[in-house]
């Protein structure tokens, strides 16, 4: 099997989606990937909770893609060895009333993991820059003071939009917050695919939603201005990795690997040590414990 570099896929300068791969071959068998995706989300789950134990980073993981990119299956195969105390899962679905009563970031921040976790954020803070491009109406129901109408939504509102997303990213960055960002990259060959399966096979029907097929008409839209997106916020404490996705296999060994291969780099995130108290007296404690058994 390849070596899966991390610098392979992490946006550095300008990306071109037109021009960027959907699929990889490892070269390796969907076998010999899985038992290796095994491997990996094992060292991931123990250093989660070496993690959890040092108490002084937390982990934000992003994951954004077009309709079917597989996001929820990543979820739920990556990050299967984690103890459940240590990692918290967020899907932003369309903003509740109360959220709207709050600016856009209000219920990222809320949501963001303390110190000790993992937060994965299943689509994220950039579908406000995303999904609200392509249809520039949600924004008027934010109720900004400054935008009553579509016409009032110019260049300059998503100039500071990227500011203060960019902003956001840098400060839960010097606070402790390692940031990872996805973009799986599904080619809509693919979408069409996984769209037609929902829908022939019973079991995932209820996956399929009308919407979705109205949506894929903007999909150069879509992804036009996730390009934008990704080349505007890539940077050294935020970076964004464009994953291959049409093969969800692959894309998961990929997206764990990334995660186990940058995240050893902290080498600080150890389990604290005993104080030299407890240490001393361990053969006392030792004892007492045996003596319960007699």
């Amino acid at each position: 099997m390849k070596e899966i570099q991390a610098s392979a896929y992490k946006v550095k300068d300008s990306v071109h989606l037109d021009e960027t791969p959907t699929l990889v071959d490892l070269g390796a068998g969907e076998e010999e990937i899985e038992q290796e995706l095994k491997r990996v989300r094992k060292e991931l789950g123990k250093w989660q909770d070496k993690l959890y134990a040092h108490g002084k980073y937390a982990v934000l993981v992003c994951l954004q893609g077009m309709d079917t990119a597989g996001k929820d299956s990543l979820i739920r195969e990556v990050f299967k060895d984690f103890n459940v105390r240590g990692i918290v899962v967020h899907s932003f679905k369309v903003p509740t009333p109360l959220e709207r009563k709050h600016d856009y970031l209000w219920r990222h921040y809320i949501a963001l993991p303390a110190r000790g976790k993992f937060g994965i954020f299943n689509r994220t803070h950039y579908e406000n820059v995303l999904v609200t491009r392509v249809h520039p109406e949600y924004i008027t129901g934010e109720l900004l003071p400054d935008v009553n109408e579509v016409s009032d939504i110019d260049t300059e509102f998503w100039d500071k939009r990227f500011e203060q997303i960019t902003n956001f990213e840098r400060h839960i960055a010097e606070n402790g917050t390692i940031i990872f960002k996805f973009y799986l990259h599904l080619s809509k060959a693919e979408q069409r695919n996984r769209l037609l399966r929902r829908l022939n096979k019973k079991s995932k029907n209820w996956k399929f939603s009308a919407g979705d097929l109205e949506e894929r008409k903007f999909w150069n839209e879509y992804k036009k201005y996730y390009e934008d997106a990704i080349n505007r916020t890539s940077f050294d404490h935020a970076p964004w990795y464009v994953i291959p996705a049409d093969d969800k296999p692959t894309a998961r060994l990929i997206v764990a690997s990334i995660l186990c291969n940058e995240l050893r780099t902290y080498s600080d995130v150890q389990e604290p040590e005993l104080d030299e108290e407890t240490l001393e007296n361990l053969h006392l404690y030792k004892e007492q414990l045996n003596k319960e058994k007699e």
